[in-house]
């Protein structure tokens, strides 16, 4: 992807189902789980890249023995400077008493993080600062045991400010209106409050509150406390927690936005972000990894039993479809055909926009990860060419002498790497106010390959704000002085703002929205702006299932191809002498390429929850009052 982008977070989640010496005998080492935890978080770095987080919880510890360990890191490269942590911790103890060396029992009893049961996170900061505050997993702490909580997840709430009401209402004082907070919370007072029942009963069933410890972390119905405390959550999220006696869950909203799989055998129970990252990293076949269902919870009790609850009723499916395009790991085997395929549904437009001229046209990408599209494209692009070779061999075949012949089977499909990425820009730069001055550079070109008579066309896997675009790629592709510039893009128009995980909040952010506002100043109907701003501002106090999203309005009186020529226009400065095209992927096509994964709000505006509509008008309110705030 050209533009900056904020990523969704990612979480992993291990259970070991066997003693820790059986690791040992088998792996050779104890810290099997520890390093496990490594890889997954490793192999999910692309999910986030501003902070990381780990914890562990030992099972069956004595009173006074520490069982829970957590680190976190927002430093530059976050999950190795917590493994750097663990290691040197780890290895400091051992050198300080050489008897742990070869002794689980002591190592388990006298290291920390050493465990059966480990959370990760890694972390794309989309709001406040990048303070290690920010940093999950969360931790809740209690002298009981089992009201020990840490909590790391993928989220967004768009109703943060009701949950920080709700909490209010129950007598608590939450110390900021976070979701992180809130949520976290809101676990915590239902775990709080079945534990106090359980322990009542117990009570009147004649049990000491020594003896009735373990009873309550036996019974303890993690999917009842989930079911309450979930209810009125409105979001994209899969959220991951630890209770501290042992137990564990991973819930995945109803509409199933957020991804998350999981894995199980008799040694281990693993739930991550992306199914590619357990194959690799516990060689298993695609079969193996499952997909947690929309509104279930895969919950792991202490004693090692493993079941698959429906916590809250399933929503109409709408996974995100910007996982398949961008997100998620392309080595994913249904991704990888996914984005082969978007990048095959974009050839007729193409075709059109060279008037079928594949001789003189050059085929590239915006590396890196708009690379598998291209593959598509490129597959479409040969097939075109070889009914072409067809056709004109039909045609002359009366008079088709073997010079000619071989003239026609030699022509090629021209292929080149045009844009070289130079820097990784979003690894360093966040600030807007610097952004432009370095973001010129970011992409390097090759010259020599493209003549004055080609068509150069560029496949990007989607265009947000295309600022990179603007630039720096549009003008470096005007050096090469080619007859056209196609910019092609695997994504629709993104048009309306993200609220369950991605960074894109405001509204005059996106091109598309900026293309439509000029759109109807040039026709004179900018008058609909503020026809929407009214409506709007008069749905402000209804309630969330009410709301309808207005800011559709403003994009009716206009085809997808006026949008996308006015965007050309607002990413072609004035010194760009070639002419430049854009084509969007149309959501239809979108549809066939990823038809499991039909969560497309930021082109449709079609939000799959009821939150999602109260935010985009409260975007749309921002922008039309000047205001820097975010709409959730």
């Amino acid at each position: 992807m050209s533009d900056a982008l904020k990523h969704e977070c990612g979480i992993a989640q291990i259970r070991l189902l066997k003693p820790l010496e059986y690791y040992k005998e088998k792996y050779g080492t104890a810290f099997y789980g520890v390093n496990k935890m490594y890889l997954l978080m490793e192999k999910q770095h692309n999910r986030g890249q501003d902070g990381a987080g780990f914890a562990s919880i030992k099972l069956n510890t004595q009173p006074g023995e520490r069982y829970i360990s957590r680190v976190r890191s927002n430093a530059a490269q976050p999950i190795q400077d917590i493994f750097a942590q663990i290691n040197e911790r780890i290895n400091t103890e051992i050198q300080e008493n050489p008897e742990y060396a070869n002794d689980v029992a002591l190592q388990k009893k006298n290291i920390p993080y050493l465990g059966e049961l480990f959370l990760g996170h890694v972390r794309y900061g989309t709001f406040g600062k990048n303070s290690i505050e920010s940093v999950h997993p969360f931790l809740r702490q209690n002298n009981w045991m089992h009201r020990n909580l840490i909590v790391a997840g993928n989220f967004n709430m768009t109703n943060v400010f009701q949950l920080f009401d709700n909490l209010v209402e129950l007598g608590q004082h939450p110390k900021e209106r976070a979701d992180t907070v809130t949520v976290m919370e809101k676990i915590g007072h239902f775990l709080d409050s079945e534990v106090r029942k359980l322990y009542k009963k117990l009570k009147n069933e004649g049990y000491s509150k020594v003896e009735a410890s373990p009873i309550i972390a036996d019974r303890l119905n993690v999917a009842k406390i989930l079911r309450k405390s979930a209810k009125n959550w409105d979001g994209g999220y899969a959220m991951a927690g630890l209770l501290g006696h042992g137990d564990s869950f991973v819930l995945r909203d109803p509409a199933g936005i957020r991804p998350a799989y999981y894995y199980k055998d008799d040694e281990v129970v693993v739930v991550a972000s992306e199914r590619p990252v357990i194959q690799t990293v516990f060689n298993v076949d695609f079969d193996d990894v499952k997909e947690l269902e929309p509104g279930h919870a895969i919950i792991t009790k202490k004693n090692g039993d493993v079941s698959i609850k429906e916590i809250l009723e399933p929503l109409e499916r709408k996974a995100c479809s910007f996982e398949r395009i961008y997100f998620s790991r392309g080595s994913d085997a249904e991704i990888y055909k996914e984005r082969k395929m978007l990048g095959r549904l974009l050839m007729p437009e193409v075709l059109k926009s060279i008037d079928h001229d594949t001789l003189n046209t050059v085929f590239s990408y915006i590396p890196n990860t708009a690379e598998t599209s291209f593959y598509g494209m490129v597959e479409a692009a040969q097939d075109e060419l070889n009914l072409q070779k067809n056709q004109a061999i039909l045609n002359e075949k009366e008079n088709l002498t073997d010079d000619r012949l071989q003239e026609i089977l030699s022509h090629r499909l021209r292929t080149e790497k045009i844009a070289i990425k130079d820097v990784k820009l979003r690894t360093f730069i966040t600030e807007d106010s610097s952004r432009d001055d370095l973001v010129a550079h970011v992409y390097d070109i090759t010259y020599g390959v493209v003549k004055p008579e080609d068509n150069l066309v560029i496949i990007d896997d989607s265009i947000v704000r295309g600022t990179t675009l603007k630039k720096s790629i549009i003008k470096m592709m005007d050096r090469l002085n080619p007859k056209q510039l196609v910019v092609v893009s695997s994504a629709p128009q993104i048009r309306y703002p993200d609220c369950y995980g991605i960074d894109m909040a405001r509204l005059e952010d996106l091109v598309a929205f900026r293309a439509t506002l000029e759109l109807l100043k040039e026709t004179d109907q900018y008058h609909i702006i503020e026809d929407i701003y009214k409506k709007c501002k008069v749905q402000l106090d209804h309630a969330d299932k009410d709301v309808q999203n207005f800011v559709k309005e403003m994009y009716a009186p206009f085809t997808d191809q006026q949008i996308s020529d006015k965007i050309a226009e607002l990413l072609s400065e004035k010194d760009v002498k070639t002419k430049v095209k854009i084509i969007y992927q149309s959501v239809e096509n979108l549809h066939k390429a990823c038809p499991k994964n039909l969560g497309d709000w930021y082109f449709t505006g079609d939000y799959p929850t009821f939150g999602g509509n109260r935010v985009v008008n409260k975007a749309f309110i921002n922008f039309y009052e000047g205001s820097k705030d975010r709409a959730y």
